[in-house]
């Protein structure tokens, strides 16, 4: 009796919210359909226009030519404006001096985190904890929408597989499953759950972006050439889109790249009829910057003709181009524009901005949200859950609190490379250093000291190039040689007792316009490591990066490699507390680290083929395999060590998987060392005789962990239906297999993830 009165609770609170919903869908269509209806063809082409702004000045806003355009109606929202005081004066302008009084959308590239900087999300993708990665969005829409900003160009979701990408920093990494888990969480965080309808002054506007295939671009080289099958397309890249698109999100950005032969931003199977017709998008497709006049230079013709591709292929706002603005009724369809324009206002209604254009910037208080205290320390516990242990010979990690540490490195000294890439928004002096946070942490019986050691770069001219936006390191102010910054260094490191070296990449090494072909520590560095390494010392390498980088050298002579990625705003401190062990590290690496560049793309769920290298072999004549490296990765994906001993006891199904049912998994897992841990439980599934999937195991599940010392638990993790399936080259989800393998453990289900960890997994097999 009491299920069936919660079941008719439940089916109640549905046909309500279904009704409120209607109300709401009637309510805004007859808002914008009695406002459109007083709309010239210029203003409505006006809505679809997204100028760059710059650094406007309040009290000078009124005189810029922006504004101008505003009064005008020829505007629909601005971006990378920061300040509550100057997007006011810019809503102003549009509600009070122009014709219709149309607010604006104001945007911003608020990429992991606004003031309050997480770790850049290649890192909170190493996490594995999609509540963390979700509350790492709410706090950044907090902290957004108190500064007047309602619309964030996040989350990035590009699937990449080739490091020398520079902007795989930005994503989530290589695994497709992996990818929608992180978008989900991204979109939920940012905009709340359910449908694009903000009640709440603190949610703002996602868009899921490149769509599509951009972090496929040929050579790793940015803005660069795609192309690949459907089926790949389908079965590799596209899952983190639609799940983005089916947890809400209110936009989409169109890529810079081709796909299919045609730049996305013009490609109407794209943004139409995958993107409408086969997921059921109602929000709108903006523009990457200047992706419709880049369109001139893909050689389809000039800016109004372009334009009008763009538009006619879903296109619904331009960004920064203005070429729009360039349209007549003879290059388009009246309806062509307002469709376009009805998106735009749409998400403008869904914000509230029609009930109230200064909802994001009416309150003076609402910027003690921004940087506190509290969302500061948020940031440290999820930046050392990012952090990964690659390596720990002889357990010199964690670090004792006694003797003397030196903290030596090009990266050891430096706040503004702490926060990474895409942190626009972020006062670049107000985090630690590294020897700041390690001093705040390691406490009164530990002295540190500091040598810089080496430049970053040998070359001057690439340093300089590889340290914008503020990101310099000091280079201009030096004054001693080369020679007499390694003599120092090494002077310290002999009166130590353990050295960090805090080596790898500059914050702007990595991000758009950061492709790099050799994807090693630069080798002035690594000359420095190499020196400090024969002072007899343990020597720990703090590698920061925005990318897997080969660093096979290093795996080989330094004792213990802790990736740091860059870990925002509360790095610092954070990396402390993982190298004295306050925080037993626990994550895992969502890419694929290889030996050499040579063997990129390198990802750990390819297809095999018709001559498979035998398993434990190097080489083997007329087998795909190379001359002069093994096919193995030097760190694989799902790969993360930590200060604990984690083991999967047992794993077995909760009952008996059936094809179109999700399947639970009951798994035991136990924690064998005398620490606290967190670790991640790792499913992959192995479909049989399918014609389109991956011979390797696939990534379908995971959870994440935590144990005391000695404790056992018992967790379930589902599988989902969809896992047994796989997208044809029409984009149908099918299943097509006799067979399926689970693989369960706490790393990846390969020969290399044992040979490193000493951990097999468990498996179960499903005969369908």
């Amino acid at each position: 009796m009491k299920k069936v009165f919660m079941l008719s609770c439940l089916i109640f609170s549905l046909i309500v919210v279904h009704a409120q919903e209607e109300d709401e869908n009637q309510a805004m269509n007859e808002y914008i359909h009695a406002l459109m209806s007083k709309m010239t063809l210029e203003e409505k082409l006006g809505q679809l226009n997204l100028p760059v702004s710059g650094d406007i000045v309040t009290g000078q806003a009124k005189n810029s030519d922006v504004a101008a355009k505003i009064r005008a109606g020829k505007v629909g929202g601005l971006f990378n404006i920061k300040g509550q005081d100057k997007v006011r004066e810019m809503q102003r302008i549009a509600v009070e001096e122009s014709r219709l009084h149309i607010p604006l959308l104001f945007g911003k590239d608020v990429i992991h985190g606004y003031e309050t900087v997480f770790p850049i999300p290649l890192g909170l993708a190493a996490t594995w904890n999609m509540s963390a990665i979700e509350q790492s969005a709410r706090l950044a829409a907090v902290e957004a929408s108190a500064d007047g900003i309602c619309w964030t160009f996040s989350p990035m979701v590009d699937i990449s597989r080739d490091p020398r990408w520079g902007r795989m920093a930005e994503g989530g990494g290589e695994d497709p499953y992996l990818g929608g888990r992180i978008a989900e969480a991204m979109v939920n965080g940012y905009q709340g759950k359910g449908k694009l309808r903000y009640k709440q002054d603190s949610n703002i506007m996602a868009c899921v972006k490149h769509y599509a295939l951009y972090g496929a671009s040929e050579a790793g080289r940015d803005y660069n050439t795609v192309d690949m099958s459907r089926i790949r397309m389908f079965n590799e890249y596209m899952y983190p889109y639609k799940a983005a698109i089916e947890a809400g999100v209110g936009s989409v950005m169109a890529s810079f790249n081709e796909v299919d032969g045609v730049p996305a931003t013009a490609n109407k199977w794209l943004l139409t009829d995958v993107l409408r017709k086969q997921w059921g998008f109602n929000g709108f497709v903006v523009t990457d910057y200047t992706g419709v006049s880049e369109m001139v230079d893909h050689g389809i013709g000039d800016l109004p003709t372009v334009s009008a591709r763009a538009l006619k292929a879903g296109v619904d706002m331009d960004m920064v181009s203005e070429g729009l603005q360039t349209l007549d009724e003879g290059k388009v369809s009246q309806e062509d524009i307002d469709r376009a324009c009805r998106r735009v206002l749409e998400a403008k209604y869904k914000l509230g901005l029609f009930h109230d254009p200064y909802k994001y910037c009416k309150s003076a208080e609402a910027v003690k949200n921004i940087f506190t205290s509290e969302h500061r320390a948020i940031a440290r516990k999820v930046a050392a859950e990012s952090f990964v242990l690659l390596k720990n010979k002889e357990n010199v990690l964690p670090l004792k609190r006694q003797g003397t540490i030196a903290v030596i490195g090009p990266l050891a000294n430096s706040r503004s490379n702490m926060v990474g890439t895409w942190s626009v928004a972020a006062d670049l002096d107000k985090p630690m250093t590294l020897i700041e946070g390690i001093r705040s942490v390691a406490g009164n019986n530990v002295r540190v000291v500091y040598a810089k050691g080496s430049h970053l770069m040998a070359d001057e001219m690439n340093e300089k190039n590889a340290t914008v936006f503020g990101r310099s390191l000091g280079r201009e102010r030096e004054k001693r040689t080369d020679e007499q910054m390694l003599a120092e260094a090494l002077k310290i490191a002999g009166e130590s007792d353990v050295i960090v070296a805090a080596l790898g990449e500059s914050s702007e090494m990595s991000g758009e316009s950061s492709s790099r072909t050799d994807i090693g520590i630069p080798e002035v560095q690594k000359t420095l490591l190499r020196e400090l390494l024969t002072t007899g010392k343990p020597v720990v390498l703090v590698l920061f990066s925005g990318r897997p980088m080969t660093i096979g050298w290093e795996n080989e002579n330094v004792p213990a490699i802790l990736n740091v990625w860059f870990g925002g705003t509360e790095a610092a401190p954070a990396i402390g507390d993982v190298l004295f062990g306050d925080v037993n590290p626990s994550g895992k690496l969502p890419v694929t680290y290889p030996q050499n560049v040579g063997q990129i793309p390198l990802y750990y769920n390819h297809k095999s083929t018709g001559r498979p290298l035998a398993e434990g072999r190097w080489f083997e004549k007329f087998r795909s395999n190379y001359l002069d490296v093994s096919n193995d990765p030097l760190y694989p994906f799902g790969y993360g060590l930590s200060y604990g001993d984690v083991q999967v006891e047992k794993a077995e199904f909760a009952k008996a998987p059936e094809k179109e049912q999700d399947a639970e998994i009951r798994v035991t897992v136990k924690n064998h060392s005398e620490v606290a841990t967190r670790d991640v439980v790792e499913v992959y599934i192995k479909n049989q005789d399918s014609k389109y999937a991956p011979v390797n195991p696939a990534l379908c599940g995971f959870a994440k962990v935590s144990l005391e010392a000695g404790e056992e638990k018992e967790l379930t993790i589902t599988v989902s239906k969809e896992a047994y399936k796989v997208v044809n080259d029409e984009g149908e989800k099918i299943f097509d297999s006799s067979s399926s393998v689970l693989f369960v453990g706490t790393n990846g289900p390969d020969k290399r993830s044992e040979a490193l960890t000493g951990k097999v997994t468990k498996q179960l097999v499903i005969n369908w």
